[in-house]
Protein backbone atom coordinates (compact mmCIF):
# COMPACT_ATOMS: atom_id res chain seq x y z
CA UNK A 1 0.00 0.00 0.00
CA UNK A 2 1.20 3.37 -0.82
CA UNK A 3 -1.16 5.59 1.23
CA UNK A 4 0.78 8.20 3.00
CA UNK A 5 -0.10 8.79 6.91
CA UNK A 6 0.69 10.67 9.55
CA UNK A 7 3.86 9.97 12.10
CA UNK A 8 5.23 11.90 14.84
CA UNK A 9 9.14 11.50 14.18
CA UNK A 10 12.16 12.44 15.72
CA UNK A 11 15.22 12.97 13.38
CA UNK A 12 18.72 14.86 14.10
CA UNK A 13 18.72 18.69 13.17
CA UNK A 14 22.07 20.13 14.00
CA UNK A 15 22.74 17.23 16.76
CA UNK A 16 20.06 17.70 18.33
CA UNK A 17 16.92 15.25 18.36
CA UNK A 18 13.82 17.43 16.48
CA UNK A 19 10.34 15.79 16.58
CA UNK A 20 7.72 16.53 13.70
CA UNK A 21 4.91 15.09 11.82
CA UNK A 22 6.23 13.43 8.56
CA UNK A 23 3.91 11.10 5.93
CA UNK A 24 5.10 8.00 5.82
CA UNK A 25 3.97 4.61 3.57
CA UNK A 26 3.71 1.20 5.26
CA UNK A 27 6.88 0.40 2.58
CA UNK A 28 8.76 3.01 5.64
CA UNK A 29 7.42 0.66 8.43
CA UNK A 30 9.92 -1.69 10.00
CA UNK A 31 10.25 -5.27 8.47
CA UNK A 32 8.42 -6.98 11.36
CA UNK A 33 5.33 -9.35 11.63
CA UNK A 34 2.44 -8.22 12.82
CA UNK A 35 1.31 -4.47 11.23
CA UNK A 36 -1.00 -2.98 13.26
CA UNK A 37 -3.54 -0.29 12.15
CA UNK A 38 -3.14 2.34 15.67
CA UNK A 39 -6.44 3.21 17.02
CA UNK A 40 -4.72 5.67 20.52
CA UNK A 41 -1.22 6.02 21.89
CA UNK A 42 -0.73 7.83 24.68
CA UNK A 43 1.76 10.50 26.23
CA UNK A 44 4.09 9.53 29.21
CA UNK A 45 6.91 11.49 30.75
CA UNK A 46 9.37 9.47 28.57
CA UNK A 47 7.34 10.44 25.64
CA UNK A 48 7.52 14.11 26.87
CA UNK A 49 11.42 14.06 26.85
CA UNK A 50 11.70 12.21 23.72
CA UNK A 51 9.05 14.54 21.44
CA UNK A 52 10.33 17.99 23.25
CA UNK A 53 14.47 16.91 22.49
CA UNK A 54 14.93 17.12 26.45
CA UNK A 55 17.02 14.01 26.14
CA UNK A 56 18.32 11.37 23.77
CA UNK A 57 15.47 8.84 24.20
CA UNK A 58 15.83 8.16 20.32
CA UNK A 59 18.89 5.88 20.67
CA UNK A 60 18.85 6.20 16.92
CA UNK A 61 17.20 8.38 14.42
CA UNK A 62 14.66 8.57 12.20
CA UNK A 63 12.58 7.03 15.24
CA UNK A 64 8.78 7.10 15.29
CA UNK A 65 7.54 8.15 18.78
CA UNK A 66 5.26 7.08 21.28
CA UNK A 67 5.44 4.01 24.10
CA UNK A 68 2.40 2.08 23.83
CA UNK A 69 0.09 1.46 21.32
CA UNK A 70 -3.50 0.22 21.05
CA UNK A 71 -4.94 -1.24 17.79
CA UNK A 72 -5.91 -3.68 15.85
CA UNK A 73 -4.00 -6.34 13.47
CA UNK A 74 -4.57 -5.76 9.88
CA UNK A 75 -1.80 -7.93 8.40
CA UNK A 76 0.22 -10.81 10.16
CA UNK A 77 2.71 -13.65 8.98
CA UNK A 78 2.87 -14.70 12.37
CA UNK A 79 0.35 -17.89 13.29
CA UNK A 80 -0.07 -16.17 16.81
CA UNK A 81 -2.07 -12.88 15.24
CA UNK A 82 -4.59 -12.74 12.91
CA UNK A 83 -6.30 -9.67 11.24
CA UNK A 84 -8.60 -8.02 13.15
CA UNK A 85 -7.67 -8.91 16.50
CA UNK A 86 -7.30 -6.26 19.20
CA UNK A 87 -3.94 -5.59 20.56
CA UNK A 88 -2.27 -3.40 23.02
CA UNK A 89 2.02 -3.07 23.07
CA UNK A 90 3.91 -1.58 26.14
CA UNK A 91 7.45 -0.85 26.41
CA UNK A 92 9.69 -3.21 24.32
CA UNK A 93 12.10 -0.06 23.05
CA UNK A 94 9.23 1.76 21.14
CA UNK A 95 10.59 5.02 20.86
CA UNK A 96 13.99 4.05 21.69
CA UNK A 97 15.20 1.46 20.08
CA UNK A 98 11.84 0.10 17.68
CA UNK A 99 9.55 3.00 16.36
CA UNK A 100 6.66 3.55 18.44
CA UNK A 101 3.15 4.35 18.30
CA UNK A 102 2.58 8.12 16.92
CA UNK A 103 2.07 6.37 13.56
CA UNK A 104 -1.32 5.06 12.21
CA UNK A 105 0.06 1.98 10.83
CA UNK A 106 2.74 0.18 12.90
CA UNK A 107 4.88 -2.84 12.57
CA UNK A 108 5.83 -4.67 15.77
CA UNK A 109 6.68 -8.63 16.26
CA UNK A 110 4.23 -10.76 17.71
CA UNK A 111 5.99 -11.54 20.94
CA UNK A 112 5.80 -7.75 22.07
CA UNK A 113 1.92 -7.75 21.64
CA UNK A 114 -0.96 -8.49 24.58
CA UNK A 115 -4.48 -9.47 23.38
CA UNK A 116 -7.03 -6.21 24.08
CA UNK A 117 -8.21 -7.69 27.65
CA UNK A 118 -12.01 -7.39 27.71
CA UNK A 119 -12.86 -5.27 29.95
CA UNK A 120 -11.38 -2.34 28.19
CA UNK A 121 -11.73 -0.41 24.80
CA UNK A 122 -8.77 0.53 22.77
CA UNK A 123 -8.91 4.26 24.21
CA UNK A 124 -9.23 3.09 27.74
CA UNK A 125 -6.21 0.91 27.46
CA UNK A 126 -4.09 3.94 26.35
CA UNK A 127 -5.82 6.18 29.31
CA UNK A 128 -4.04 3.29 31.08
CA UNK A 129 -1.54 3.42 28.62
CA UNK A 130 2.40 2.66 30.14
CA UNK A 131 1.72 5.13 32.99
CA UNK A 132 -1.52 2.83 34.20
CA UNK A 133 0.11 -0.80 33.52
CA UNK A 134 3.48 0.35 35.41
CA UNK A 135 1.16 1.57 38.32
CA UNK A 136 -0.38 -1.95 38.37
CA UNK A 137 3.16 -3.63 38.37
CA UNK A 138 3.68 -1.57 41.16
CA UNK A 139 0.72 -2.43 42.84
CA UNK A 140 1.22 -6.23 42.16
CA UNK A 141 5.06 -6.21 43.86
CA UNK A 142 3.92 -4.65 46.57
CA UNK A 143 1.28 -7.79 47.60
CA UNK A 144 3.85 -10.08 46.33
CA UNK A 145 6.01 -8.57 48.95
CA UNK A 146 3.24 -9.23 52.02
CA UNK A 147 3.39 -6.48 54.55
CA UNK A 148 0.56 -4.24 52.95
CA UNK A 149 -2.79 -4.84 54.26
CA UNK A 150 -5.76 -3.32 53.20
CA UNK A 151 -7.37 -1.14 55.95
CA UNK A 152 -4.03 -0.79 58.17
CA UNK A 153 -1.10 1.35 57.53
CA UNK A 154 -0.25 4.09 55.06
CA UNK A 155 0.60 3.19 51.60
CA UNK A 156 2.52 6.38 50.00
CA UNK A 157 2.07 7.97 46.08
CA UNK A 158 4.68 10.18 45.00
CA UNK A 159 4.25 12.02 41.77
CA UNK A 160 0.61 11.30 42.71
CA UNK A 161 -0.98 13.77 40.24
CA UNK A 162 0.48 12.02 37.11
CA UNK A 163 -0.20 9.25 35.61
CA UNK A 164 1.29 6.24 37.37
CA UNK A 165 0.43 8.15 40.73
CA UNK A 166 -3.12 8.81 39.41
CA UNK A 167 -3.67 5.02 38.45
CA UNK A 168 -1.39 3.91 41.18
CA UNK A 169 -4.09 5.60 43.94
CA UNK A 170 -7.17 4.32 42.48
CA UNK A 171 -5.83 0.69 42.35
CA UNK A 172 -4.79 1.11 45.70
CA UNK A 173 -8.30 2.34 47.29
CA UNK A 174 -10.05 -0.14 45.03
CA UNK A 175 -8.49 -3.01 47.18
CA UNK A 176 -9.09 -1.36 50.46
CA UNK A 177 -5.83 0.34 51.08
CA UNK A 178 -5.13 3.81 53.53
CA UNK A 179 -3.54 6.16 50.68
CA UNK A 180 -1.38 9.12 51.04
CA UNK A 181 -0.57 10.85 47.78
CA UNK A 182 2.56 13.14 47.72
CA UNK A 183 2.54 16.33 44.74
CA UNK A 184 3.56 19.62 44.77
CA UNK A 185 0.15 21.04 43.23
CA UNK A 186 -1.94 22.00 45.95
CA UNK A 187 -5.02 23.04 43.58
CA UNK A 188 -5.08 19.23 42.55
CA UNK A 189 -5.82 17.76 46.31
CA UNK A 190 -9.43 17.51 45.68
CA UNK A 191 -8.29 15.55 41.93
CA UNK A 192 -6.47 13.36 44.44
CA UNK A 193 -9.11 12.96 46.93
CA UNK A 194 -11.46 11.71 44.10
CA UNK A 195 -9.15 8.71 42.80
CA UNK A 196 -9.65 7.78 46.48
CA UNK A 197 -6.66 9.45 48.36
CA UNK A 198 -7.13 9.41 51.79
CA UNK A 199 -4.65 12.05 52.86
CA UNK A 200 -2.37 14.71 50.60
CA UNK A 201 0.97 16.02 51.63
CA UNK A 202 3.10 18.77 50.57
CA UNK A 203 5.69 16.88 48.47
CA UNK A 204 8.05 19.28 50.45
CA UNK A 205 7.47 16.82 53.12
CA UNK A 206 9.36 14.72 51.80
CA UNK A 207 12.02 16.62 49.16
CA UNK A 208 13.96 18.39 52.03
CA UNK A 209 17.03 16.99 54.33
CA UNK A 210 17.36 13.35 53.66
CA UNK A 211 17.95 11.97 57.63
CA UNK A 212 19.46 8.26 57.29
CA UNK A 213 16.08 7.07 60.11
CA UNK A 214 12.86 8.47 60.99
CA UNK A 215 9.50 7.51 62.36
CA UNK A 216 8.51 5.08 60.16
CA UNK A 217 5.16 5.59 58.77
CA UNK A 218 4.70 3.72 55.44
CA UNK A 219 3.57 0.03 55.07
CA UNK A 220 4.30 0.40 51.03
CA UNK A 221 5.04 2.48 48.73
CA UNK A 222 5.18 3.52 44.78
CA UNK A 223 7.87 6.18 43.93
CA UNK A 224 7.89 7.64 40.85
CA UNK A 225 10.28 10.94 41.83
CA UNK A 226 13.56 9.47 42.83
CA UNK A 227 16.11 11.85 44.82
CA UNK A 228 15.68 12.84 48.17
CA UNK A 229 11.47 12.10 47.55
CA UNK A 230 12.38 8.46 47.46
CA UNK A 231 15.39 8.63 50.24
CA UNK A 232 12.91 10.23 52.77
CA UNK A 233 10.62 7.76 51.82
CA UNK A 234 12.72 5.02 52.67
CA UNK A 235 13.75 6.68 55.64
CA UNK A 236 9.75 6.55 56.99
CA UNK A 237 9.22 2.93 55.74
CA UNK A 238 7.95 0.87 58.65
CA UNK A 239 10.24 -2.26 59.54
CA UNK A 240 10.13 -5.17 56.67
CA UNK A 241 8.05 -2.82 54.27
CA UNK A 242 8.64 -2.03 50.79
CA UNK A 243 8.61 0.64 48.74
CA UNK A 244 8.65 0.24 44.25
CA UNK A 245 10.84 2.99 42.40
CA UNK A 246 9.88 3.38 38.81
CA UNK A 247 10.30 6.80 37.67
CA UNK A 248 13.13 9.54 38.17
CA UNK A 249 10.42 12.65 37.43
CA UNK A 250 12.64 15.03 40.16
CA UNK A 251 15.71 12.96 39.42
CA UNK A 252 18.27 10.35 38.90
CA UNK A 253 20.06 10.26 42.08
CA UNK A 254 19.44 8.54 45.33
CA UNK A 255 21.24 10.60 48.35
CA UNK A 256 20.15 7.75 50.58
CA UNK A 257 22.03 5.19 53.59
CA UNK A 258 21.87 1.45 53.75
CA UNK A 259 20.07 2.10 57.41
CA UNK A 260 16.63 1.62 56.70
CA UNK A 261 17.22 -2.00 54.77
CA UNK A 262 19.89 -3.46 57.19
CA UNK A 263 18.06 -2.16 60.77
CA UNK A 264 14.45 -2.19 59.45
CA UNK A 265 14.60 -5.00 56.94
CA UNK A 266 12.98 -2.30 54.11
CA UNK A 267 13.10 -3.05 50.54
CA UNK A 268 13.20 -1.19 47.37
CA UNK A 269 11.92 -2.74 44.60
CA UNK A 270 13.08 -1.73 41.05
CA UNK A 271 9.66 -1.59 38.59
CA UNK A 272 10.59 -2.03 34.98
CA UNK A 273 7.91 -2.09 32.70
CA UNK A 274 9.83 -1.86 29.17
CA UNK A 275 11.43 -5.34 29.61
CA UNK A 276 8.66 -7.19 32.00
CA UNK A 277 8.32 -10.63 31.23
CA UNK A 278 4.57 -11.77 30.17
CA UNK A 279 3.28 -13.08 33.00
CA UNK A 280 3.84 -10.08 34.37
CA UNK A 281 2.57 -8.07 31.84
CA UNK A 282 -0.25 -10.52 31.94
CA UNK A 283 -0.82 -9.94 35.77
CA UNK A 284 -0.76 -6.42 35.78
CA UNK A 285 -3.57 -5.98 32.77
CA UNK A 286 -5.47 -8.32 35.03
CA UNK A 287 -5.78 -6.63 38.04
CA UNK A 288 -6.61 -3.40 36.39
CA UNK A 289 -8.97 -5.07 35.05
CA UNK A 290 -10.72 -6.42 37.81
CA UNK A 291 -9.76 -3.33 40.19
CA UNK A 292 -9.54 -0.13 38.10
CA UNK A 293 -13.10 2.06 38.29
CA UNK A 294 -13.36 3.00 35.08
CA UNK A 295 -15.46 6.26 36.21
CA UNK A 296 -12.45 7.35 37.51
CA UNK A 297 -10.26 6.80 34.53
CA UNK A 298 -12.55 8.61 32.81
CA UNK A 299 -12.09 11.42 35.15
CA UNK A 300 -8.75 11.27 34.96
CA UNK A 301 -8.30 11.65 31.15
CA UNK A 302 -7.81 13.68 28.52
CA UNK A 303 -7.66 13.02 24.89
CA UNK A 304 -5.32 14.90 22.03
CA UNK A 305 -4.51 14.45 18.41
CA UNK A 306 -1.21 14.06 17.39
CA UNK A 307 -0.79 17.67 16.31
CA UNK A 308 -1.12 18.55 20.26
CA UNK A 309 2.35 16.93 20.92
CA UNK A 310 4.82 19.30 20.65
CA UNK A 311 2.89 21.62 23.42
CA UNK A 312 1.74 18.49 25.26
CA UNK A 313 5.27 17.45 25.81
CA UNK A 314 6.51 20.41 27.23
CA UNK A 315 4.15 20.59 29.60
CA UNK A 316 4.51 16.49 31.22
CA UNK A 317 8.42 17.55 31.31
CA UNK A 318 7.43 20.45 33.27
CA UNK A 319 5.06 18.53 35.76
CA UNK A 320 2.08 20.49 34.63
CA UNK A 321 0.26 17.26 33.30
CA UNK A 322 -2.48 15.77 35.15
CA UNK A 323 -3.66 12.27 34.95
CA UNK A 324 -3.40 10.25 31.93
CA UNK A 325 -3.23 11.66 28.48
CA UNK A 326 -4.60 9.93 25.65
CA UNK A 327 -3.36 10.56 21.90
CA UNK A 328 -5.89 9.80 19.61
CA UNK A 329 -3.90 8.70 16.24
Amino acid sequence: MSEHFDAMVVEDVDGKPHAQLRKLTQADLPDHDVLVEVAYSSLNYKDGLAIAGKGRIARRVPMVGGIDLAGTVVDSRSPDWKKGDLVVVNGWGLSETEWGGYSRFQRVKPEWLLKLPEAFSLQEAMAIGTAGYTAALCVDALEDWGRIEPGTGEVLVTGAAGGVGSVGISLLAAKGYNVVASTGRPELHDYLKSLGASEVIDRSVLGGEVKPLQKERWTGGIDTVGTSTLANALAQTAYGAAMTACGLAGASDLPATVFPHILRSVALIGVDSVYAPFAKRKRAWATLAEHIDRTKLAAMTHVYSMRDLPDLANSIVSGKIQGRVVIEI
